[in-house]
């Protein structure tokens, strides 16, 4: 997985923090809805919502 370079937030006015990786939601969703996130064999589902809200459960 790549992050996004930090030109194209500036562009957008994202300024990322701290050098911290930053990525698109829709590019870890692969332009759907929904992702499945691995963590320490524990599996946690990121999903937008219609509002366009993130919401991260087990």
């Amino acid at each position: 997985m790549t992050a996004t370079r930090p030109a194209e937030f500036v562009r957008a006015g994202i300024v990322p923090v701290n050098n911290l990786p930053t990525h698109e939601a829709e590019s870890l969703t692969a332009g759907g809805n929904q992702a499945l996130i691995v963590l320490n064999d524990q599996v946690y589902n990121l999903r937008i919502t219609r509002a366009g809200k993130l919401i991260l459960t087990k």
